[in-house]
Formats: C-alpha cells, sequence, structure tokens
C-alpha cells in the first residue's frame, strides 16, 4: 500500500484498514508456522503496511488533539 493510498482514506477506514491487515498478518504467520509461505517476503510487507497505518492514524489523532486545544 502506498502512502498516497493511506493519506486518502478516513480514519474510520484507517482503524478498519488495521483491523483487516492484522488479521492478515495472523492468518500468514499460522500459514507459515504450518508449512512454508509462497513468498515469505510478503509477511513483511505486511508488518510494514501495519506500521505505516498506525503512524498515520498517530498523526491524525496527534493534529485532533492540538486542534482542541
Amino acid at each position: 500500500m502506498k502512502n498516497s493510498e493511506i493519506l486518502e482514506l478516513t480514519t474510520e477506514e484507517l482503524v478498519a484498514r488495521i483491523g483487516e491487515e492484522k488479521a492478515s498478518l495472523t492468518k500468514l504467520k499460522f500459514a507459515h508456522t504450518i508449512s512454508a509461505v509462497e513468498n515469505p517476503s510478503r509477511i513483511t510487507k505486511v508488518r510494514k503496511d501495519i506500521a505505516r497505518l498506525n503512524t498515520e492514524l498517530t498523526k491524525r489523532k496527534a493534529a485532533s488533539a492540538s486542534e482542541n486545544k
């Protein structure tokens, strides 16, 4: 997921997407534990996507907190 795509999402969509990506990561890890995943670098990609989404969510929360002061 590109950063430009993340910026286009609303806050509610960000939260939903984080949940989806975390579920996907859990399934990938489980599948990799059982047998080798076809592309193990996909696990790293999903982890980085989750981090990008969380970073944007944190930025938005900080911005809304500073506006409320």
